[in-house]
């Protein structure tokens, strides 16, 4: 019975692959119109790169992906989902890919508020622990979950269907992972009120104030915790410091603006919090390896080189 379950899942991831290469033929994003939707290609393995994980599942119907997240690296593949439940900077790298078999991936973003809204429609119980632990982990891809996503993404080939049908398949893929071997950690960020929950929070406020101050003991006093009690648990479920998590955030907004507005790195510095240029381009180049400019040229030319232009 399993052997037959485990050859039905393999067909499953197989098909998963075939609908995303079709979706990938024209270029290595696909950002899809079914909201929240994305599909990946790579025909080659990449370097690391900085980015930021939003709240999301992942999923590989070929290749494999590393993400490093603090000390701790997670690696996914056909067989294994990643699912992340919070705003979490990262290190990533495709590590399995070629012209012949390429990367295919996807990626489906979530709302906090949607889990803990279907939590209580299903009467799922918020888990009994207040241990906090990483906003980020691996788990074993099942056939509901992989038949879900195939019919999402069939949904493509049908737009005026999607406004109605894609929220009824993303609910059922959110309950699948609230139901799953990795559900507890979704629950105990989704549940009001818990540590897990004041942290998130927290960290929506970092998102959308770190170009100020930090202020940790106010931080601390919006989650209701202790300044100890809130490092602990920011850094249990983040791998970092609320220090550091600032300073990612400020580091990857300044690279944006460089590349995307073109300003230069002195204003790009001012614009995202820095006061001393010299510091930043330090811990610019510490995170992306390179000075702010270096980085950017070599970004650029990378940009070209990959669109032929």
């Amino acid at each position: 019975m399993e052997e037959n379950q485990n050859a039905r899942t393999e067909f499953a991831i197989k098909e998963l692959g075939k609908r995303i290469a079709r979706r990938t033929e024209q270029g290595e994003l696909h950002t899809s119109a079914v909201p929240g939707l994305s599909l990946f290609r790579r025909d080659e393995p990449t370097e690391p790169m900085t980015g930021m994980y939003l709240p999301s599942i992942c999923l590989v119907a070929q290749g494999a992906k590393r993400v490093l997240l603090g000390d701790d690296t997670y690696v996914y593949d056909s067989q294994h989902y990643l699912i992340t439940s919070l705003h979490l900077p990262t290190v990533v790298q495709i590590v399995d890919a070629s012209p012949g078999k390429p990367y295919l991936g996807l990626r489906l973003t979530f709302d906090l508020r949607e889990i803990a809204q279907l939590m209580a429609d299903s009467h799922l119980p918020p888990p009994r622990t207040q241990q906090s632990s990483r906003g980020m982990a691996t788990g074993k891809v099942t056939l509901p979950l992989v038949n879900a996503f195939l019919r999402l993404i069939d949904l493509l080939g049908e737009e005026e269907d999607i406004p109605i049908l894609a929220p009824i398949i993303q609910r059922e893929i959110i309950y699948r992972l609230l139901t799953g071997d990795q559900g507890t950690r979704l629950r105990q960020i989704a549940a009001t009120g818990s540590q897990s929950h004041q942290i998130a929070k927290a960290l929506d406020w970092l998102k959308g104030n770190f170009t100020q101050s930090l202020r940790i003991d106010d931080l601390a006093a919006q989650a209701r915790m202790s300044t100890s009690t809130f490092h602990h648990h920011f850094r249990a479920m983040t791998a970092l410091s609320p220090l550091q998590y600032q300073k990612q955030l400020r580091l990857q907004e300044a690279r944006r603006l460089m590349l995307a507005d073109h300003l230069d790195a002195a204003t790009a510095a001012f614009q995202v919090g820095y006061e001393s240029p010299s510091q930043f381009s330090r811990e610019y180049g510490r995170l992306f390896g390179a000075p702010p400019v270096r980085d950017v040229t070599s970004l650029r030319q990378l940009a070209v080189s990959t669109t032929g232009e």
